[in-house]
């Protein structure tokens, strides 16, 4: 596998007031990508910070982190598009080996494993919801992950044809939940975690993370989509 960065690839960063963390963020894109940040109603400037900075800001007024993430993906117009948090906890460096694993047919789907470093990276309530979500997958799909952690890449014609629908914290699990119904390969590295920077969301109490574990919860009730979308191919051709 060639160690040169990779082409043709979209970041998509959801954002809700991560002016804070985006200049770390955003000086980590590799060279070539753009990165998209998508605002989710900040109101810290972040839109703005962002633009200044050089990234594509899309807009998305409906909040949730699987609206925001879902309309990264459909403003999104590279070849393979990456998903990445906006608060510094992860360093989106990191997934030039994810997008050349996919480009070389090695994986349809890449998920970073969160590994924490430093106290309070990864919360003990955030990582026993993690846990028990990623438990109730194994069950539903077979697949034997040990996070649903955001950093990951995949062929983005392939991303829309899933039809995610979930607008909410379950938007991660969904992908990975239709991918594994459409026979995807789905395939896991080791991630450092840092600690984020301002607080979080969606797991930064127990009762945001049990709503998470919930809304999770029903994307692993729903039957398998039929007829379910067809494993990635890959596809040549520069960016429109």
């Amino acid at each position: 596998m060639t160690s040169s960065t990779p082409e043709d690839v979209d970041v998509v960063l959801p954002c809700l007031n991560e002016a804070g963390a985006l200049p770390w963020v955003l000086a980590r894109i590799p060279p070539g990508w753009r990165a998209l940040v998508v605002d989710n109603g900040s109101t810290d400037g972040s839109a703005d910070l962002a633009r200044a900075l050089g990234a594509t800001v899309v807009r998305e007024p409906r909040r949730g982190f699987g609206a925001a993430c879902h309309a990264g993906l459909t403003a999104a117009t590279a070849e393979i598009v990456c998903f990445c948090d906006c608060d510094a906890s992860l360093n989106p460096a990191l997934l030039v080996p994810f997008v050349h694993e996919v480009r070389d047919g090695q994986a349809d789907l890449v998920l970073g494993r969160r590994r924490p470093q430093g106290r309070g990276a990864w919360p003990a309530h955030a990582r026993a919801g993690n846990l028990a979500l990623a438990l109730m997958l194994r069950r539903r799909t077979g697949l034997r992950l040990h996070d649903l952690g955001p950093l990951r890449a995949a062929r983005r014609e392939a991303l829309l044809a899933l039809d995610l629908t979930d607008r909410r914290s379950g938007y991660p699990l969904q992908m990975v939940v239709r991918a594994a119904d459409a026979g995807w390969r789905v395939t896991e590295h080791d991630v450092p975690y840092r600690p984020r920077t301002g607080a979080s969301k969606v797991t930064g109490t127990w009762r945001g993370t049990w709503q998470a574990v919930r809304d999770m919860s029903r994307v692993l009730a729903e039957a398998p989509a039929t007829p379910p979308a067809a494993a990635p191919q890959a596809q040549g051709g520069p960016r429109p």
